[in-house]
């Protein structure tokens, strides 16, 4: 019986052997093959963030003209005071754009357009509506512009109304946002005073 014991020990140890070379391998191809999963499954998610958000800034000074989804963009204006019914320490700012169109699909190049306010602390608004302050005349918010049916080297007139608190008033600077061009946006220099 002796025999018999001693005979199956090599055969075990190979058996061992062999399968600490598959554990061995096993672990290898999970170290490689988890962070290869991870990026397939987030890759739609981070491609979705960068395009869904104004993330990067291109900043344009004042009286410049500069290409953004198919057209000319240029900060025509920035002006604000106190207006209409607002709480104290706010303040109502109007920003239009002179726009040369380039591209007239506005609706596929403007998609999401969006004008927003920064300041120097990274605060942002987003336009709103203000009672008893409204746009000046012949001046087209974003979602009317994109359904102007405004031609080819027409110039047009984009602007929104928003409220600022007193403390941002003196560093907001405007900026666009596009669909087509997100995750860029343009921010604008302030008129000088």
């Amino acid at each position: 019986m002796t025999a018999v014991s001693t005979d199956l020990e090599p055969a075990a140890d190979e058996g061992r052997e062999t399968e600490k070379k598959w554990r061995r391998r096993g672990l290898a191809a999970l170290a490689i093959l988890l962070p290869l999963t991870l990026a397939e499954t987030s890759y739609d998610s981070v491609r979705e963030w960068l395009h869904g958000d104004d993330l990067i800034a291109r900043d344009v000074e004042f009286g410049q003209s500069v290409p953004f989804g198919g057209s000319e963009w240029r900060l025509a204006d920035l002006r604000g005071g106190k207006a209409g019914r607002l709480p104290d320490h706010a303040f109502a700012v109007i920003a239009t754009f002179a726009v040369t169109v380039g591209d007239p699909d506005l609706q596929k190049q403007w998609l999401g357009c969006k004008v927003i306010l920064t300041d120097a602390a990274g605060r942002r608004w987003l336009s709103d509506f203000i009672s008893g302050v409204g746009l000046p005349d012949g001046v087209m918010n974003c979602t009317s512009a994109i359904f102007s049916g405004a031609k080819k080297g027409e110039i047009i007139t984009v602007g929104e109304t928003f409220i600022v608190p007193e403390d941002a008033i003196k560093t907001i600077r405007p900026a666009v946002g596009l669909g087509s061009e997100r995750p860029w946006f343009l921010r604008f220099q302030r008129p000088p005073k």
